[in-house]
């Protein structure tokens, strides 16, 4: 009798349990007493015996809702105005349950969000510490809704980690995770996975991770995604990765909004992800929603910082942003100048009008904005229609706060002078001084390297453009090249090499990948006499080199030849204009005393033939030549 009655228990329970197995704490209890109900009548019932299903001997359990009955003391907690009327409640006998002492901390967080010098006052107040003392007695009836709020509360209220209610929230938070929508794990992550991060909750973090990871096929709204990515896509590369296949799914339903906070996001983890560019740069092309300025600045930021070209979306953000550009502050119009120079995309209209805008605001604009206006203007060549004005005011800015800028950019924006070829005799000097320069010359790092590089320009345009500059100069050391092993020859590159030596003969006759002094490289090197025929190069006196080598002068009516090769990422785009640091390139060449024979890419693919290639290298001397005795 005992074993049949146990037999039986287990199976009630059993399937007692499977009615509801994400039950609440409170539908889990009533549930019990129902077995409980059930099992008792059944043990005294004549028909306990019988088979039949169990729904013919358990009851049917009451619907139940998942809030208690509303009573008075929810509403006087939605009409609280004052910490003090939520306080009251504790200390005026009523009768509180479970969820009324979450919902008063939830509506003292909202009180006090405002009011950080509160915060201190309120964690020491008696009649809150009865509210968390309450709360965690009854944590595990806490509703999850409310549950996720209280936890965002705590953090807002600035509660002590080592608090035992804090971590006693924390941890109930953990033991449902499974059973939290995953609204609430969304809402969790947008509003307190920084919290956890600072505060060092990283178990519950790392939790809320994996389960936002597991259940991203939940996620059926584009707000939902986007504030999971903003939020914690940073803080897991598995995440972020499940983000941006769902953000692909969903992208046709993101405002300007969301596509703006999905870029920035991208441009500051630094994420390439070309298939979701590419959707969002079609849904921007395609669909004619206003974007306001904010959003237009913030396309051009996110764009130029991934480097990711598309060119109707430039045309749509440099159109737009046109007439915003009065409204602009000098900060803007730095920044904006900026993302369009990073990628390369000169728009001559919007470019004239960030020249004006400095023009306008000439007392007002900083110098720090007024360098990076410059750099954006060197970087791809443009020189505005009020070229003088436009200069004049920036050697005025420069003449009595250059120095007192950090050398780098010191550097940069005489660099940025130089190439467009507005640089001064005094600004040479203060940067070619030996006090100045030294720091840099005998540094390894790739970051002064590269500084070192700008300084040898800068050197090169004050010898080569500046006949009247008297000194000082960098030190003949500084002009050794330095070997370089991640120097590689490109296609185009070698295609030139092999074509050319077909056309020498001898190896005697040409250098190729030529190291100068000015800083430049030289694809290839060739002499030619007056009768157009090649002379071996290692017996002339070659001044361009250093240090210079041979010993025999050139002959009479000897021209040399440059080839430069100038490939895709030479020129601005969707043009056929070089970049200014490749202009400055080809200028010093010229000046050095050569001719330049250019070789750009989008003429070179068109030759299929090797026979074509040396024909069209032959045509380019010759027309170099002719241009020069033109002169």
């Amino acid at each position: 009798m005992a074993a049949r009655l146990v037999k039986r228990c287990s199976c009630l329970l059993r399937e007692a349990t499977c009615l509801a197995p994400a039950a609440s704490p409170v539908g889990r209890l009533r549930l019990a007493r129902v077995a409980h109900k059930t099992l008792t009548s059944s043990a005294t019932s004549p028909s306990s015996h019988l088979p039949g299903p169990l729904s013919q001997h358990v009851e049917k359990p009451h619907v139940f809702t998942p809030y208690p009955e509303r009573q008075e003391v929810d509403s006087l907690i939605e009409k609280a105005t004052l910490p003090e009327q939520l306080l009251e409640l504790v200390g005026d006998g009523r009768c509180l349950h479970h969820n009324h002492a979450a919902l008063a901390i939830i509506q003292l967080s909202r009180l006090l969000s405002e009011k950080p010098a509160d915060k201190a006052w309120l964690l020491q107040e008696a009649r809150f510490q009865q509210l968390l003392h309450l709360v965690n007695s009854q944590i595990t009836a806490v509703w999850h809704g409310t549950l996720v709020k209280l936890l965002r509360s705590l953090y807002a209220l600035e509660v002590p980690a080592a608090s035992r209610e804090l971590r006693s929230v924390e941890q109930e938070v953990r033991w449902r995770m499974r059973r939290l929508k995953y609204k609430h794990l969304a809402f969790l992550a947008e509003s307190s996975a920084t919290c956890m991060q600072e505060r060092g909750s990283q178990e519950l973090l790392a939790e809320l991770l994996l389960h936002l990871e597991r259940r991203w096929a939940e996620i059926d709204d584009g707000r939902t995604l986007v504030a999971i990515l903003v939020k914690t896509g940073h803080l897991s590369e598995s995440l972020m990765n499940r983000l941006e296949d769902k953000c692909l799914e969903l992208v046709e339903q993101f405002g300007p909004e969301e596509l703006r906070k999905v870029l920035v996001v991208l441009a500051a983890q630094k994420r390439r992800s070309v298939p979701l560019l590419r959707a969002i740069s079609y849904h921007l092309v395609q669909k004619p929603f206003p974007l306001t300025k904010g959003i237009l600045l913030d396309l051009a930021y996110a764009y130029g910082k991934l480097g990711f070209h598309q060119t109707q979306v430039f045309q749509r953000l440099a159109a737009d942003l046109l007439p915003y550009v009065p409204s602009l502050t000098s900060s803007e119009v730095a920044r904006c100048a900026k993302s369009f120079a990073f990628l390369k995309w000169l728009n001559l209209p919007l470019f004239e009008a960030f020249a004006q805008h400095v023009l306008s605001r000439a007392q007002t604009v900083s110098l720090p904005h007024l360098c990076n206006v410059l750099l954006a203007f060197a970087r791809l060549n443009f020189r505005p229609e009020q070229e003088e004005p436009f200069f004049s005011l920036v050697h005025e800015k420069l003449g009595s706060q250059l120095t007192s800028l950090d050398p780098v950019l010191q550097v940069d924006v005489l660099w940025a002078l130089c190439v467009l070829q507005q640089a001064r005799e005094a600004e040479l000097q203060a940067v070619l001084h030996p006090d100045f320069h030294t720091r840099f010359l005998g540094s390894g790092s790739p970051k002064d390297q590269g500084i070192l590089q700008k300084l040898l320009h800068i050197n090169s345009t004050a010898r080569l453009e500046h006949p009247e500059y008297a000194g000082p100069l960098l030190p003949t050391s500084a002009s050794v090249p330095r070997p370089s092993a991640n120097r590689k020859v490109t296609p185009l590159q070698k295609e030139l090499q092999n074509t050319l030596m077909g056309l020498l003969g001898t190896p005697e006759r040409g250098s190729f990948m030529v190291v100068t002094q000015y800083g430049w490289v030289l694809d290839a090197e060739v002499l030619l006499d007056t009768d157009g025929q090649f002379l071996p190069l290692r017996e002339f006196v070659a001044p361009h080199l250093a240090p210079p080598t041979g010993s025999l002068p050139l002959p009479p009516g000897a021209k040399r030849l440059a080839f430069l090769c100038w490939e895709f990422p030479n020129f601005n785009s969707r043009s056929k204009d070089l970049l200014g640091r490749f202009v400055l390139a080809r200028r010093h060449v010229l000046a050095a005393g050569f001719l330049v024979v250019d070789v750009p890419y989008y003429e070179w693919l068109e030759l299929k033939s090797e026979w074509q290639k040396g024909a069209y290298l032959k045509d380019k001397v010759r027309k170099a030549v002719a241009a020069e005795l033109a002169k």
